[in-house]
């Protein structure tokens, strides 16, 4: 059985629940070590078990990632231990409030693109030196169709994705000429906690697990994975490119 990343440094973020999860495990069984980063230290016990359960391995990161000088402190501490990174995941995401914008406090707003924007920042900032360093870099940025659909009612966590996004591929524009590839991942509606909170009459089982979206994350992993600046959409299995407004 071959293991395409085989060797290869994976931190995924948001891994103790949901699509973290699901791809920390999927970028586990294809070979690759975990750096595992959430805010729950049970979840991250969870994800542990299951990793060595098929003989992975993985590193637990307990970091709550407003702290930015916490995501400082973790790209220093890969550089000593490992001197690159060779894919990064930004998965963690919160939604926030439900409620006209007119209803929504400051605060909550800042909450959301703290977490959905500015930790995804301070994650290229710091990890971008040790993608470098990787002979085949990758990243990928978990988003939403609330980002161009500007989705009612979940105003804060549309800009935030919105903002991810031009982050993203503004990051992909800068490193175009570099082995580093920077992409954009957006699952849908998937059988998840976050999903369970804004549909709370919904079916579950209508939807598709985490597991099924990250066995299409692995790929945009992988060394052999050529696209930069991309949108890939789960529902329809495609891999976009981003246009102008009509």
């Amino acid at each position: 059985m071959t293991n395409p990343l085989a060797d290869r440094i994976a931190l995924v973020t948001g891994a103790s629940r949901g699509i973290g999860f699901a791809t920390a495990k999927a970028l586990a069984k294809a070979g690759a070590h975990i750096v595992a980063v959430a805010r729950t230290q049970g979840g991250l016990e969870e994800l542990d078990d299951e990793i060595r359960k098929e003989g992975g391995s993985a590193t637990l990161v307990p970091l709550n990632l407003t702290d930015s000088d916490g995501i400082a402190r973790l790209g220093a501490g890969l550089h000593e231990r490992y001197g690159k990174l060779d894919i990064l995941v930004g998965n963690a995401g919160v939604l926030g409030p439900s409620s006209p914008i007119g209803h929504i406090e400051l605060k909550a707003f800042n909450d959301v693109m703290a977490v959905n924007v500015s930790a995804n920042f301070q994650l290229i900032r710091c990890m971008e030196p040790l993608l470098k360093q990787s002979d085949a870099g990758r990243a990928v940025f978990i988003t939403s169709g609330a980002a161009n659909k500007a989705t009612a009612y979940v105003s804060p966590y549309a800009a935030s994705k919105a903002a991810l996004e031009t982050l993203a591929r503004a990051w992909a524009q800068e490193t175009a000429n570099t082995p580093l590839r920077v992409n954009l991942f957006n699952p849908g509606p998937v059988r998840t906690r976050m999903r369970a909170t804004l549909m709370p009459g919904e079916d579950p089982a209508t939807l598709d697990t985490a597991e099924q979206v990250a066995e299409f994350i692995v790929p945009m992993c992988a060394p052999d994975w050529t696209e930069t600046g991309k949108f890939y959409d789960y529902k329809t299995r495609t891999l976009m490119s981003f246009r102008p407004p009509a």
